[in-house]
């Protein structure tokens, strides 16, 4: 869609205001409106001014002013405005010199998936995140100098078997055994069929939604796969609906990995493969059908893992997830049809145009361009520098002896870790300039400041159980 096009889009459809997306650097969806009479063939050229400083991990006071240039091929209906939007997602540039920002995300993906084409392997990235999430009935939490607590409800949580309800009809979801239940137990059907249809409104093509593994409000909703880049912008829309929905009727909804103890949480397997010539690359004789080009990209997968974690994985509470027990990678191994190795190969369809793998990695924390783009980068170095990853791990991870996986390389137990990681392993990721070294340092100081030090600081209130008869 062109400009003129966009302008037409509004007269047509009556829209009363555009409202103007990008993405902040740690991760979250940022907007400003303008009224649709004030969007003009200029403002996709020119760009319209925001305050870069006041955005978290960006510009310095000094040099504050940035622009957003809106995108026509990303603009959709917002459903949940009282005023009829229009959405743009907008790329950020410098005024003065209109190049495009180091640290705005869906500029590192752009140049991730440029640097793909350059290197000829391929000329399209396929992505098809999973994303999982948990609504709530409730949540309450404070941190102070002396108190520090949390609180999360569910009216389906096992929890909540002996509370008076008035009457309670009991229909709660036990304990880790949230996948596929039929109403009344799942209680969360009519929302998530809400957000689905509201999700095909923004361009998303649904293919189906289910509860997830745990107790009180775990779901999922699987969407269509797609190129990299588009692929971003819809798991932007997919959680701006899922709260949204949520919000409407009086629930929250989070994507936050792990927020009940003893549970699964929330993850955002992502589905992967590299085509080229509208070939798949991944289909072959090898391993479970995979190509040699298939197990190089596996190769560059496992090899950086530890490193990847810091985008994949990138928030402290990301490694509460990655216990034993509850279908979370363990070990950084890949295998046919297990979901506790960091690599899975589906076997779904025999297909060659369907092969792919599965990294099981990454949680719905992480920031969608800047994880796609470094799994991406660091599938190529694995196919550049033909990075073969060694024989699969068919069995139960989670049965084996601790002798036999002493060997396995193991994921980062704490963002401190990952973040180690990065410092030392991100060659792979300066290729082309994809991520900047300001990128990368402005990262690892951000999350060590604001979130590993934060927490590092603070008393947990599970301490005052162990330790105030000390």
């Amino acid at each position: 869609m062109t400009p003129r096009e966009v302008l037409a889009f509004l007269r047509e459809r009556d829209v009363k205001a555009v409202d103007l997306r990008f993405m902040d650097f740690p991760g979250l969806w940022k907007h400003f409106t303008i009224p649709a009479e004030m969007l003009d063939e200029r403002a996709f050229e020119d760009g319209i001014g925001f305050d870069g400083a006041s955005l978290r991990g960006w510009q310095a006071i000094n040099e504050s002013d940035m622009i957003v240039v809106p995108q026509p091929e990303t603009l959709f209906i917002d459903p949940f405005r009282k005023e009829t939007t229009l959405v743009m997602i907008c790329n950020i540039q410098d005024p003065l010199t209109k190049e495009d920002y180091t640290r705005d995300p869906r500029n590192v993906a752009r140049k991730a998936v440029n640097y793909m084409k350059q290197t000829g392997i391929a000329d399209t990235a396929y992505f098809g995140p999973s994303v999982d999430f948990f609504v709530f009935d409730d949540v309450k939490f404070d941190q102070t100098s002396h108190s520090a607590f949390y609180y999360v409800d569910s009216n389906e949580g096992a929890w909540n078997t002996g509370r008076d309800e008035r009457p309670n009809l009991g229909s709660k979801i036990p304990y880790r055994q949230g996948y596929f239940p039929c109403p009344p137990a799942d209680q969360t059907h009519d929302l998530r069929s809400e957000m689905m249809r509201a999700m095909i409104d923004c361009g998303l093509t649904v293919e189906s939604h289910h509860h997830e593994r745990a107790s009180g409000g775990h779901c999922a909703i699987d969407v269509r796969y797609g190129e990299l880049l588009p692929t971003a912008d819809n798991v932007l829309k997919y959680k701006y609906v899922v709260k949204n929905v949520a919000h409407r009727h009086n629930k929250t909804a989070t994507f936050m990995p792990k927020p009940l103890y003893d549970e699964y949480g929330c993850g955002m397997h992502v589905h992967t493969s590299l085509a080229k010539g509208g070939k798949n690359l991944f289909a072959g004789s090898q391993y479970s059908g995979l190509s040699d080009v298939a197990m190089y990209a596996i190769g560059g997968l496992l090899k950086h893992a530890r490193a990847l974690c810091a985008f994949t994985n990138p928030t402290t509470n990301s490694y509460k997830r990655l216990v034993s027990g509850f279908e979370a990678p363990t070990t950084l191994a890949y295998s046919q049809r297990n979901r506790s190795a960091a690599i899975r190969i589906p076997v779904y369809s025999s297909r060659p145009d369907s092969k792919r793998i599965e990294y099981r990695m990454p949680d719905g924390a992480a920031n969608p361009y800047l994880a796609f783009a470094a799994m991406l980068m660091a599938m190529l170095d694995g196919v550049k520098n033909k990075i073969h990853p060694g024989p699969p791990l068919d069995k139960d991870i989670y049965d084996m002896a601790p002798e036999q996986l002493k060997d396995v390389p193991k994921p980062p137990r704490g963002l401190d870790e990952a973040l180690v990681a990065l410092a030392k392993d991100h060659e792979f990721l300066r290729q082309s300039d994809v991520f900047t070294e300001d990128v990368i340092e402005t990262w690892i100081q951000f999350k060590q400041r604001e979130e590993v030090d934060a927490i590092r600081l603070r008393p947990h209130p599970y301490e005052f159980a162990l330790y105030f008869d000390s």
